[in-house]
């Protein structure tokens, strides 16, 4: 499956600039909220693969997808060791969360819509993945961290692709409500030192 950018598709408001002033501030904090976002990319990219196996180039894309993110966990696990920084408990994500009380309980649209919210979550991510590097005092962890944002938006048109081929006609259409639904949910939260 050729992957073209999709990004115009999803179009997100910026972070708020307080956020990345929050997050440099508790860096221990983000990465060991980045290691659970990475785990959990996996799991769901693996969780779509149980729900439609019936999708040969969904299983073949989400089989890379979780191969990357599990490679993501690795490698911010070996940072927060660089680091000092202690691993810690999920404590849950409430923007993950709100994204996912949007799918549609029926499919076709169940599947076109948690595509889109994986979609949202990834281009989030990558964009605030972009500011940490950009931001960083430690070259080598800005690096990884420009090379994990890079990573995010191939992933996240990987889902638009795969939106796109399982609803030619309304993807583009619900891309942009969910993205209107995540500027909201932005606009409501408070910035802290944690990935989304």
């Amino acid at each position: 499956m050729e992957v073209p950018l999709l990004g115009d598709a999803l179009p997100l408001v910026p972070s708020a600039p307080r956020w990345l002033a929050v997050a440099l501030a508790d860096l221990d904090a983000v990465h060991a909220d980045h290691l659970h976002c990475e785990r959990k990319a996996a799991q769901s990219a693996l969780s779509l693969i149980r729900s439609y196996p019936m999708h040969g180039e969904l299983v073949l894309q989400m089989s890379r997808l979780a191969h990357d993110e599990t490679r993501h966990v690795v490698q911010v696990a070996q940072l927060m060791q660089r680091t000092g920084a202690a691993p810690s408990f999920d404590h849950g994500d409430d923007y993950a969360a709100a994204l996912r009380a949007l799918v549609r309980p029926r499919e076709p649209e169940r599947l076109l819509d948690r595509l889109l919210v994986f979609a949202v979550i990834e281009g989030r991510s990558a964009e605030r993945l972009g500011l940490l590097a950009g931001a960083l005092p430690d070259d080598k962890s800005a690096a990884l961290y420009a090379a994990l944002a890079d990573a995010e938006v191939r992933h996240r048109d990987v889902f638009l692709a795969l939106a796109r081929d399982v609803a030619p006609d309304t993807w583009r259409g619900r891309a942009r409500e969910l993205a209107e639904r995540e500027a909201e949910l932005m606009g409501r939260r408070v910035a802290s030192a944690r990935i989304h």
